[in-house]
């Protein structure tokens, strides 16, 4: 039993450790590849990154996602003034 608990806790600190960054990796079209790279030159305020991440969190707050780490990047981008496309 004891060793039941010092492996669950060691798996919740490994997914609290590890959830603050994950690496992604996929392919993507070149079209939106280009107006990706377009977009970001023309906004030095945005990166890959940032946009990555907003559009994500966009699609998953649209879909039913209801998380507040999420919903906070969703917010934090719709109130930050950029140019659009």
């Amino acid at each position: 039993m004891d060793q039941i608990s010092k492996s669950n806790l060691t798996d919740k600190k490994l997914v609290e450790c590890s959830s603050n960054k994950v690496s992604l990796e996929t392919e993507l079209s070149e079209t939106l590849y280009d107006t990706m790279k377009d977009f970001v030159l023309s906004n030095p305020t945005w990166d890959q990154y940032k946009l990555i991440n907003s559009a994500l969190a966009t699609f998953l707050v649209q879909n039913g996602c209801t998380d507040d780490s999420v919903s906070e990047i969703y917010l934090n981008q719709l109130f930050t003034p950029s140019k659009s496309f």
